[in-house]
């Protein structure tokens, strides 16, 4: 059996791959969405710190549509066929201690605005870890497509 290749995803990164993979990151605020193609073993994440980019960063994948498209696309060049893929949603948390009693925070916007652009490119999303206070550590396995969680301590 082939060992899989170890991935340490950070803030504003994107990693597809076709084979054995895992993939690990932490998410805070930060959203990471976890694409699979079902019947294969193409898989990839990202992880995205904002949900808006600022004018003059087009492009970036720091910022939600930048990763977004920057996965899918990376997806579809690895052979991926969109009607196949589907997602897993992590992240978001509101970690600032001042902000927690609030709902509008930037981890809700990161996670609203990944549903949106999963929903955008007809992407279901099978499972989600998102919200709450407290961060996570997201590992992935890009070539089966199964994720886990932990969440860290406070």
């Amino acid at each position: 059996m082939i060992e899989p290749v170890e991935v340490y995803l950070h803030p504003g990164e994107v990693h597809v791959a076709d084979g054995a993979c895992v993939i690990t990151t932490i998410l805070g605020s930060c959203v990471s969405v976890c694409l699979s193609e079902d019947g294969s073993t193409i898989g990839g994440l990202n992880h995205f710190l904002l949900p808006e980019q600022r004018s003059g960063v087009a492009g970036s994948t720091r910022y939600a549509h930048g990763a977004m498209d920057a996965l899918i696309t990376r997806m579809l060049w690895f052979g991926a066929r969109r009607s196949r893929i589907s997602a897993k949603l992590f992240g978001g948390a509101n970690v600032l201690h001042a902000f927690q009693d609030g709902v509008h925070h930037i981890g809700a916007a990161n996670v609203l605005i990944a549903r949106t652009l999963l929903a955008t490119h007809s992407i279901p999303i099978s499972a989600e870890d998102v919200g709450g206070t407290r961060g996570r550590r997201l590992v992935f396995s890009s070539h089966d497509g199964s994720a886990s969680v932990q969440r860290l301590r406070a």
